[in-house]
């Protein structure tokens, strides 16, 4: 999996443009292969207090070019927050990569309605069996797409050993466990 990112005068990745906008507002077709791929995004949200809140999302999936989606199943705390303040921001990176994609947006809860059911039919249609078990939906209007490139690459690593180094290292964990 290539992340497209422009190279900085040394070849490292450039960092994003003062406006962190990526292709405009619209997600890439890089973009939504990877979190078509992860499905799961790690979602930051406001608190009451002022200080960040971060949830894993497992049902994260592109709704269309604009939007994202993700069932509030257990969420309590990130749905109040969004009722709150809905300024939003959701990472979803490639664990052995170490590349993905961070979007910023405004969220907004669908509890009930035509949008509900489209969004009900939706994830039926991917295959959930506990679609219609969720209490709400989070539709999260993309405003800005920024790609996250780990430091990994700055010494000039490319992708096929990055990723090789990862899956020595998860394939280690699971070996001591056995």
């Amino acid at each position: 999996m290539a992340l497209s990112a422009e190279t900085n005068s040394t070849g490292a990745p450039a960092r994003s443009t003062a406006s962190g906008a990526q292709n405009g507002s619209r997600m890439n077709t890089e973009a939504k292969r990877v979190i078509e791929e992860q499905r799961l995004a790690y979602v930051a949200t406001v608190s009451p207090d002022g200080t960040a809140n971060v949830s894993p999302k497992g049902t994260i999936a592109v709704w269309d070019d604009d939007h994202l989606v993700f069932a509030d199943i257990r969420s309590p705390g990130t749905v109040a927050n969004i009722g709150r303040n809905p300024s939003v921001e959701l990472n979803v990176v490639d664990p052995f990569l170490r590349k993905g994609y961070r979007f910023k947006g405004t969220a907004q809860i669908v509890r009930n309605g035509e949008l509900y059911t489209k969004i009900v039919d939706f994830y039926r249609g991917r295959g959930s069996k506990r679609a219609a078990a969720a209490q709400a939906f989070v539709l999260v209007k993309v405003e800005r797409v920024k790609p996250l490139i780990s430091p990994a690459y700055d010494d000039g690593a490319d992708e096929k050993s990055v990723r090789g180094r990862w899956i020595s290292y998860y394939d280690s964990l699971h070996r001591q466990q056995r």
